[in-house]
């Protein structure tokens, strides 16, 4: 019997990887068995990505688009709500006054469409 993954494109998630030890923050942008692409922040430096971001020096925060090889990944989890606290999603829009999903954006969907090359 397959087991259903909960996990979709778009959905905000916290990676735990190993080989540096990180834990990321961010939006899944793919998933398949080689790894995953993800545009997130780490979140070592929570404090002061929300500081920054408060602040209007988004362009400050070390956000980025990256694929990450499954070898890579100690566990994933959905960024939800648990025992009484809140997601981180929900930190960073009460802190900060954004939308994380926007905040998450891929970088090519935030590009003005007049600023778009266009192709012969």
């Amino acid at each position: 019997m397959p087991l259903p993954m909960p996990f979709r494109s778009g959905d905000l998630v916290v990676l735990l990887l190993q080989s540096p030890r990180e834990r990321i923050w961010g939006r899944i942008l793919g998933l398949e068995a080689a790894g995953i692409a993800l545009r997130g922040v780490d979140l070592t430096p929570w404090e002061e990505v929300l500081s920054l971001v408060r602040t209007g020096q988004a362009d400050q925060v070390a956000l980025g688009t990256r694929f990450i090889p499954m070898h890579r990944v100690e566990a994933m989890y959905l960024d939800e709500a648990s025992s009484g606290v809140s997601s981180l999603a929900e930190t960073f829009r009460e802190r900060t006054g954004l939308d994380p999903r926007t905040f998450l954006a891929d970088a090519r969907s935030l590009t003005p469409t007049s600023r778009r090359r266009r192709l012969p």
